[in-house]
């Protein structure tokens, strides 16, 4: 049998989605933990705690901001959930439209996820409202970009019929 005048639609690679999501966790990591507290002029463990407060709630942030393996788990494995959700996400919606959209569209989808997390995960963690800065914005920028762009090198096109 002939499929005739069937549209073909590009599916979703999930294998590079999932090593998008590894690669853009790494990055995200680094620049959260290590390159943010220099722009900020903050302890890196301020960072980590507060990350790592999502799953171990805001008792975790009590000076000092020294080393604490707890911490470090928790904030590098919070990092590592989002990270690759969202970049599920980005790679979900944008993967029919190739390598510059990726970018483009995975930095503007970054900057809604820092959007809808900082006005929605203030509400339920309010010691993360004073992240409301530019700094978190652009990391959230990075992010997306490099997310899309991450997926769009790593995914092998397969074009099916369309249902």
């Amino acid at each position: 049998m002939k499929i005739k005048n069937k549209k073909l639609v590009q599916v979703m690679d999930w294998r590079a989605a999932f090593w998008a999501g590894i690669i853009n966790s790494v990055v995200f990591a680094v620049i959260n933990f290590f390159v943010l507290p220099v722009i900020l002029y903050t302890n890196s463990w301020v960072i980590i705690r507060l990350y790592a407060s999502v799953f171990l709630g805001e008792n975790i942030l009590a000076p000092p901001a020294t080393f604490d393996f707890q911490a470090l788990i928790f904030g590098i494995a919070s990092v590592f959930v989002f990270s690759m959700l969202f970049t599920m996400l980005i790679a979900f919606i944008l993967h029919r439209w190739g390598l510059l959209v990726g970018i483009l569209g995975g930095a503007v989808l970054g900057l809604s996820i820092y959007l809808i997390n900082f006005y929605s995960v203030s509400y339920f963690f309010p010691w993360f409202f004073p992240l409301g800065s530019w700094s978190f914005v652009l990391t959230h920028i990075i992010f997306g970009a490099v997310a899309g762009g991450i997926y769009e090198l790593l995914e092998v096109e397969k074009l099916v019929p369309e249902d």
